[in-house]
């Protein structure tokens, strides 16, 4: 069963620090899909922002944790080229959730043979979290499984894990190299405030601020760490320790 809001959302803030000390890129998958497997998930993968049609899936893989065999028939089959799941996460920075009875034959010739594949390996239903920067789409972590258990409370805290597993397999893919962007106080501090599951609203209360500069301070981070959501620029912050003094 899904964890308190707050218990799970302390859970997601001490995952991002522990990615800070791992030092692969299996580290980082295995860390997240270990604390998403409570909540029924059991196949993870976190494909690489070069969305070429003639890439393969394995050339688009940052990270998995799935079995051999899924990995090696979706791979062999082209599956990828195909697959309705990642069409969607390409047209959306919206994070979905679906079914293999979503889709169908109408999706596309081999769609039912992916969904069958799916099902095959108890990955019936799942979780596609697209990841957007300043110049679009850059990649997207699926979470699947079969008996999910998720609530609307759990959610931005896996989102906000997904972004920074995301952005820690950039760290590591470029050998740890970053610049640190500069933010001022205000717009660490609403950033900070978002990280702990507040609204705009409730951000402006705090601070004492209308809820539309709330949203300027916001917007203006967003733009200073090349992210397209709150979620990603609060990612990208934890990533660069920028709430720290």
């Amino acid at each position: 069963m899904a964890q308190s809001t707050e218990t799970f959302g302390q859970e997601a803030l001490q995952f991002v620090g522990e990615l800070d000390r791992v030092s692969t890129m299996e580290a980082v998958a295995e860390r997240m899909s270990a604390i998403t497997s409570r909540f029924g998930f059991e196949g993870l993968f976190i494909g690489g922002h070069k969305a070429h049609p003639s890439l393969t899936f394995n050339e688009l893989l940052l990270a998995t944790r799935c079995p051999p065999e899924f990995q090696q028939v979706y791979h062999d089959n082209g599956y990828i080229q195909a697959d309705p799941t990642l069409k969607r996460a390409l047209g959306s920075p919206q994070a979905f959730e679906f079914t293999t009875s979503t889709y169908g034959e109408k999706d596309g010739e081999r769609v039912p043979e992916i969904m069958s594949l799916l099902e095959d390996f108890q990955f019936s239903r799942g979780l596609v979290i697209p990841i957007y920067g300043r110049d679009g789409y850059e990649a997207a972590v699926g979470l699947v499984g079969d008996k999910l258990d998720l609530s609307i409370e759990s959610k931005p805290n896996i989102l906000l894990m997904a972004h920074y597993a995301y952005e820690r397999l950039c760290q590591l893919s470029a050998g740890g190299k970053v610049v640190r962007p500069r933010l001022t106080l205000r717009e660490r501090e609403v950033l900070a405030w978002s990280a702990q599951g507040k609204t705009a609203w409730e951000i402006g209360e705090i601070l004492n601020l209308a809820k539309r500069t709330v949203d300027e301070h916001a917007k203006t981070a967003m733009r200073k760490l090349g992210a397209s959501t709150r979620t990603q620029a609060v990612a990208i912050a934890i990533r660069e320790h920028l709430f720290e003094p």
